[in-house]
């Protein structure tokens, strides 16, 4: 094995194409596949970064139901978005693709094909939600209800965001449709199951294997997935978007895949589009290469990439054909909050990637540094203006921009820009290379175990120590007595900071590249393990160095004001999901509320319309006439309770049909933070038809 070549594959957990990115997406997962990628780069390896858009999860279509547009305009919309900032931050995928594309379509039925042909599906006819009123089977995102396992009223019916368990649409208490808020009746419908209990024993050797190399949280969870016991689970859904089913699969009309089943082939297609004649190379078993796939996701993503995608690949090799790699690591971040609070994009509690580069233009690598810096590598890590602040003013101005622009300065100011002789290192010099070699060691260990944040740190003690060195040679006052000496100091400061650019690429790029531009010079491929390996990169002597230049500079605390004032001050933030507020809608006049006929009414009859589990017929006493009024509380009031009931009648509102029942007005209701509604009504009884003003 140690004679083989190795072959990396790195992949980052696709975004879903329903909206901007922002930071915790960031730091989740793409900004360390990018480090590891560009580490392993540096390292010579053979390695590919493959990423790309996800574009067939039920979020895609939900937003696009909200905004009134088509689920493809949406994933147009928010791929060109993302792949431009991801492009402008400088996270350097090798290939960036998206699975609505034609070839990924191709390459998913194929894969879905293949196991179909081969009976490593089930065909089960179960009973799934159905909403009546939408007229269509509900994908496990189009349902909510109470989690059975922390009791968050807002589950949905693939995972709770709370506790993070990953559920069954079933297992919901109280399940409520998303498309009419009415409860979903249970109908007949067949598709087609991957059958994870055969692949349960392989699946715990192939997870026990990876107990001392994968992260603790990692493999307790999926060690608590494989010790529930696994069950099949559904690979295909009854939509209208997403990968279609192959015309071979019997009675396959209206299904597509589960998003879970195409996305993580996404890795595979977007590869082939890449490197169409060698792709084999990263994901095929060959005897001659040790290849290793590496997935970077969120904590949330781990069930589907250590088990159920493992077990597709299980699956498919069983078929005889071409055997696919397994992951060798899915080194998974918890989440990242922002300003004490968790991330929500319905509340815009978010710092967004694509505003930050147009807030902080040229300030890439402060924000790689600070995400680093806080990385949830273990733990969920809370970003804050205040903190990148911090990091930003007393790290990268006060300690890395510091040294590199005291190095440039006084080689100009005692040297006319032009490296000095070497001379002979002394006690000093050598006790700064060897620092220099010993964490150069430690830096590579921890790159090569996923501990960006660590290296990181490593790193700037690294430049901390540059600038102890010049604090105890004090070359400013020592060219007055020594200038042979002051030659030496400045050499070894000159060739130290050269080596500090060259291990600085995969966490600070942009950085790395304006050291070498001031040394009017790159790197070679291989320096980066010279370093590595006790050696530094020496520079020629009278070799010209370019003009200072502030690799930094301060954030002003008007600057961090502005974000937090952005962050508390946006309309969304008064709203609080804990109590379900609605924003404020538009301004009105009070000609406009004039119009309005508001009346107390009284309920006389109540009953349920038929086929619905939504809508009540109540027939009400106006003081004027009686009237018929459909109202959607059937779930939260039986009949005969509400029998006398004084109500808040739209007394003037214009008839409308309603499941064939014409509709004479509107009553009004409030809707408390648990999402239960209760009329607006009279505190005392008065006479009915009395005016509401």
């Amino acid at each position: 094995m140690t004679n083989k070549k190795k072959v990396y594959t790195i992949t980052a957990a696709l975004p879903y194409a329903n909206g901007p990115l922002h930071v915790g997406h960031i730091a989740g997962c793409f900004l360390p596949a990018d480090i590891y990628h560009r580490y392993l780069k540096l390292k010579c390896e053979d390695a590919i970064f493959i990423c790309g858009s996800d574009e067939h999860g039920v979020p895609v279509t939900i937003r696009a139901a909200k905004e009134g547009t088509t689920p493809q305009a949406i994933v147009d919309k928010y791929h060109t978005m993302m792949k431009n900032a991801f492009e402008k931050f400088g996270i350097n995928f090798s290939f960036y693709g998206r699975t609505s594309a034609a070839y990924h379509h191709s390459n998913a039925q194929h894969f879905f094909e293949t196991l179909y042909t081969n009976s490593k599906f089930e065909e089960e006819t179960t009973q799934q939600f159905f909403d009546t009123e939408a007229n269509q089977f509900l994908a496990d995102r189009y349902i909510t209800g109470t989690c059975p396992k922390c009791s968050n009223p807002n589950a949905y019916g693939d995972q709770c965001e709370r506790c993070g368990s990953t559920l069954n649409p079933t297992d919901l208490i109280s399940p409520k449709s998303t498309l009419s808020g009415g409860k979903p009746e249970m109908r007949e419908t067949k598709n087609w199951y991957l059958p994870l209990n055969k692949y349960q024993t392989q699946l715990e050797n192939y997870i026990n294997s990876h107990l001392k190399d994968w992260k603790v949280n990692v493999y307790g969870q999926c060690s608590s997935w494989l010790k529930d016991g696994l069950n099949a689970r559904a690979m295909t859904r009854d939509l209208d978007w997403g990968v279609k089913l192959s015309p071979i699969v019997k009675d396959a009309e209206g299904k597509v895949m589960y998003v879970w089943f195409d996305a993580p082939l996404g890795y595979i297609s977007n590869t082939k589009e890449y490197i169409e004649d060698s792709w084999e190379k990263y994901w095929i078993e060959d005897n001659h290469t040790d290849q290793k796939l590496i997935h970077f996701i969120g904590k949330d993503n781990i069930v589907f990439h250590c088990i159920i995608f493992p077990a597709m690949l299980m699956a498919y090799n069983n078929t005889g054909g071409k055997q696919y790699i397994l992951p060798e690591n899915v080194p998974a971040n918890e989440f990242l909050n922002l300003e004490g609070e968790k991330i929500s994009t319905s509340r815009n509690w978010a710092v967004w990637l694509h505003e930050y580069l147009e807030d902080f233009p040229n300030r890439n690598d402060e924000l790689r540094y600070y995400l680093t810096a806080i990385a949830p590598e273990s733990k969920d890590s809370d970003f804050t203006w205040s903190g990148y602040q911090l990091a930003v003013n007393s790290e990268l101005v006060a300690v890395l921009g510091n040294f590199v622009n005291r190095v440039i300065v006084l080689t100009h100011k005692f040297f006319e820009g032009k490296v000095p002789s070497k001379n002979i290192y002394g006690e000093l010099e050598n006790k700064l290379f060897e620092n220099l070699y010993n964490k150069s060691k430690t830096i590579d260990e921890y790159l090569s175990k996923y501990k960006f944040r660590d290296a990181l740190g490593e790193l700037m003690d690294l430049y901390r120590a540059g600038n102890k060195y010049f604090a105890d040679t004090e070359p400013w006052h020592l060219i007055k007595t020594n200038k042979e000496q002051t030659e030496t100091v400045l050499n070894a400061a000159l060739v130290y900071c050269y080596n500090l650019g060259i291990l600085s690429q995969a966490f600070l790029p942009e950085t790395a590249k304006n050291i070498f531009n001031l040394y009017n010079t790159s790197p070679l491929e291989t320096d980066f393990n010279t370093i590595i390996n006790g050696n530094h990169v020496a520079l020629e002597t009278s070799h010209e160095i370019g003009q200072a230049v502030h690799l930094f500079k301060n954030i002003e605390d008007i600057e961090i004001q502005k974000q937090i004032d952005k962050l508390k001050n946006n309309p969304a933030n008064t709203v609080q999901t804990e109590t379900n507020l609605k924003p404020l809608k538009d301004m009105i006049t009070f000609d406009d509320f004039a119009k309005i006929d508001l009346r107390v009414a009284t309920i006389l009859e109540a009953e349920k319309v038929p086929n619905s589990d939504k809508l009540l017929k109540l027939t009400l006493e106006t003081g004027i006439d009686k009237r018929i009024v459909v109202s959607g509380i059937a779930e939260y009031y039986k009949p005969e309770d509400i029998i006398g009931k004084q109500v808040s009648l739209v007394a003037n509102l214009a008839p409308r049909k309603m499941r064939g029942i014409e509709s004479q007005g509107m009553i009004l209701m409030a809707k408390d933070s648990e999402g239960n509604l209760h009329f607006v009504s009279p505190t005392n009884t008065i006479n009915t038809g009395a005016d509401i003003t």
